[in-house]
Parts: C-alpha cells; structure tokens; sequence
C-alpha cells in the first residue's frame, strides 16, 4: 500500500497529539500503513502481541480527529478493531479533536 504524504503528515499530527495527551505504553494504536504509536497509562506492553490493541485505517484516524463521538459506531462498522480492556479511547479523542480542531 502506497502512503499519501498529505495523509502521512495528518496521521503523525494526531499520533503527536495523542502521544502528549496520553503518554504511556499500554494501547498500542496502529494506523497502517502510516505507523503505530503505544499510548495511554497503565501497565506497559514490551514485546508480543500487546494485549491492548486497536487498529484502523487513517481515514478512519483523521475522521475521530474530526468527530470523536462517532467511535462506538465505527467500531459496529467494522472500521475500528479494538481488544482489550484498555482498548477504548473514545474519550482519548474528544481531547485529541479539541485541539487538532483549534489547530495546536
């Protein structure tokens, strides 16, 4: 797959965003073929499969950034993949839309 490079610079916008707002390795976050960030506090995953992990495709990643309340429906769409009991970071992205949406 190839990687737009307008995609690619949005993607590592909100990955910096949610990397300041949730700094920790607990979720790992995967955006293929844009990259994967591990995020939020708690225990940290080190090596394997990580126990908490969500996936979606950049579309998806920059329309949360836009409307975060849309996650639970992404997720019934299949759109979002998420496993584990720390996978759920609907509320992680109504602070990451507050600021990618006030441009910071």
């Amino acid at each position: 797959m190839k990687k737009d490079p307008e995609v690619a610079l949005e993607v590592a916008k909100i990955f910096k965003l949610i990397k300041e707002i949730s700094p920790g390795k607990t979720v790992e976050l995967r955006v293929p073929p844009y990259g994967a960030i591990q995020c939020g506090e708690g225990p940290v995953h080190r090596r394997c499969t990580p126990s908490n992990q969500v996936e979606m495709n950049a579309d998806t990643l920059i329309h949360l950034a836009i409307n975060p309340g849309s996650w639970s429906g992404l997720i019934g769409q299949g759109q979002i993949r998420a496993s584990g009991l720390a996978s759920d970071l609907s509320k992680l992205f109504t602070q990451v839309s507050a600021k990618y949406q006030a441009g910071i």
